[in-house]
């Protein structure tokens, strides 16, 4: 007997270019899973590929706390998050500063 499939989506951007990748993947599959499959470094060969393989990840803008263990539901669109290239906090702190 075949396993059903699900549809579900990942979800990855720069600042320039996005890209959303639409994947029939086994009921059961984890976000983590669905990301390797999406192949996102195809799409952005200029990133390695730890960028997506050891990215945060959520699901329609909520974080993920252990998407190596979330299971998708039909529809889901897995989000790869980047890291902050700047701490929020600092970069308020320094807009402070320069405004004085």
């Amino acid at each position: 007997m075949a396993a059903t499939e699900i549809a579900v989506e990942v979800a990855f951007a720069l600042p320039d270019r996005q890209r959303l990748v639409t994947l029939a993947v086994p009921e059961g599959t984890t976000a983590r899973q669905a990301v390797r499959l999406a192949g996102l470094e195809r799409y952005f060969p200029e990133l390695p590929a730890e960028t997506f393989l050891d990215a945060d990840l959520g699901i329609f803008g909520k974080s993920l706390r252990d998407p190596e263990r979330h299971v998708l539901c039909t529809g889901d669109r897995v989000e790869v998050y980047r890291p902050l290239v700047l701490d929020p906090k600092a970069a308020r702190a320094e807009r402070a500063r320069t405004r004085r």
